[in-house]
């Protein structure tokens, strides 16, 4: 199977995303997880937005890249899932692996109340979900 690592500053919302779609819809294909350059939390509004499309990534932990690359992992495929102003930040993983850098926009940025913010999560979600399916028939 692929090995398959997606990236973002704190794995705790977009790459998260990125890893249950794949996992959701080409789990028999590819060997898929996820990292931070910074570890943080679930972003509660990206577990809500995910358990709307039928996905609990409730109890997932978030991941360090460093600890990954300490461990000696390597990975086919890497996909930085950052946005583009946080590119810059976005963390890279060494080795030879195929790179893919797929800016999206930020969910913990996101600003308003909580049916505003919701919505950005959605899209974002739903724009994730649309790369993923992308990449798998591309892969």
């Amino acid at each position: 199977m692929t090995k398959v690592l997606f990236l973002c500053v704190h794995n705790s919302a977009r790459s998260q995303m990125a890893e249950a779609f794949l996992k959701k819809y080409a789990g028999d294909r590819f060997e898929v997880e996820s990292a931070g350059l910074e570890p943080g939390t679930l972003n509660p509004y990206v577990v809500r937005a995910m358990a709307e499309s039928g996905i609990d990534i409730s109890g997932n932990p978030t991941k360090s890249a460093f600890d990954l690359f300490k461990a000696g992992r390597s990975f086919q495929i890497v996909i930085a899932v950052c946005s583009k102003e946080a590119q810059e930040r976005c963390p890279v993983f060494p080795g030879l692996a195929e790179r893919h850098h797929w800016p999206f926009d930020d969910p913990s940025a996101m600003k308003g109340g909580d049916e505003e913010i919701m919505a950005g999560v959605r899209r974002v979600r739903d724009q994730i979900e649309a790369a993923v399916k992308d990449f798998i028939a591309s892969h």
